[in-house]
């Protein structure tokens, strides 16, 4: 760990998302079709996806963009990816879009904590400079690099606006390149990384850990396996980098009707045998004491959160 550096561990404060759609930052005319595709939550990026060229103007672009959707789409999460401190811009990233309206900045490759302590100091700066009304933005902070992962325990609880983490294992990335392994749709050769940032993540009580991205836009079959191992891994959300691919997520990513039904029964079986004297049970076979129904509990508690999330509000006005 980095000397003299003070870290804070605090609590869950993301929201569930299930989805988060990156869109371009110089591209304001796609805003409309990543809302209709249903995420939870948009990327507005500054980073990679914008050319060196278009970086000013695509930031007078993400503001616009910030303002919209808090106006047609209050239920969506909106976040900014901004560019890695070491590109010397990352400033001009944060004066610009530390607006009312934004929820989070995602930090691109980030080296170690140091690169978390310096954009949080940015975001206090500005939060005042720009007059935000509530000196809340979170930061997401997205492992790209062998450097990343070597640190995640530390990135975790480096400010007290890390809202959670974001492995980034996409095929041909920064961190393919930075650790040297060839992709497969298995993922054996990522699922330490994976493992490592999910448990830096839960450990620092940061309740959502990201995965990202899947980037084979016709493999269907391939793009539904990475997102269910994932979720078996233990995340809970997924980054895209298209609309085709929001449904699935928000699918793959919520508790299914089955899963709720039986541990809702499970629950209801246990409360009984409880009341009855009894801390142990057979349920459908199997044995189950206070650490199965906990478990149990959290599923269904985690379910009741996305059905009271604003995305499944919006969703229901709709219908």
């Amino acid at each position: 760990m980095i000397q003299n550096i003070k870290y804070t561990i605090k609590g869950e404060r993301m929201r569930p998302l299930r989805s988060l759609l990156f869109v371009p930052g110089h591209r304001d005319t796609w805003v409309r079709k990543a809302i209709n595709s249903g995420p939870d939550a948009v990327i507005l990026d500054l980073e990679d996806s914008v050319p060196t060229a278009l970086k000013s103007e695509a930031r007078a672009t993400v503001v616009d963009s910030i303002a919209r959707l808090r106006e047609e789409a209050p239920h969506v999460g909106v976040y900014v990816r901004v560019n890695p401190m070491e590109s010397g811009i990352t400033g001009h990233d944060v004066a610009a879009v530390t607006v009312d309206g934004l929820d989070g900045l995602v930090l691109a490759k980030p080296s170690g904590p140091r690169d978390v302590i310096h954009l949080e100091a940015l975001i206090d700066h500005f939060e005042r400079v720009n007059g935000r009304s509530r000196p809340d933005t979170e930061i997401v902070v997205a492992l790209e690099t062998a450097e990343a992962y070597a640190t995640c325990a530390d990135l975790a609880v480096a400010s007290r606006r890390v809202a959670t983490l974001f492995a980034g294992t996409a095929r041909d990335g920064d961190l393919a390149r930075s650790i040297g392994y060839e992709f497969t749709v298995e993922g054996l050769e990522s699922v330490y990384l994976r493992s490592k940032a999910i448990l830096a993540a839960r450990a620092a009580g940061l309740a959502h850990p990201l995965i990202g991205t899947w980037q084979d836009l016709e493999d269907t079959a391939g793009a539904r396996l990475f997102a269910e191992q994932n979720r078996q891994l233990g995340f809970r959300g997924q980054v895209l980098i298209h609309p085709s691919h929001v449904a699935l997520a928000n699918e793959v990513y919520s508790p299914s009707p089955e899963q709720v039904r039986f541990y809702r029964e499970m629950v209801d079986a246990f409360e009984l045998a409880e009341a009855r004297g009894d801390s142990a049970i057979r349920f459908q076979g199997m044995h189950i004491d206070y650490a199965h129904v906990e478990t149990a509990r959290t599923v269904l508690s985690y379910a009741e959160q996305l059905q009271a999330a604003p995305h499944a509000q919006a969703d229901a006005h709709e219908r």
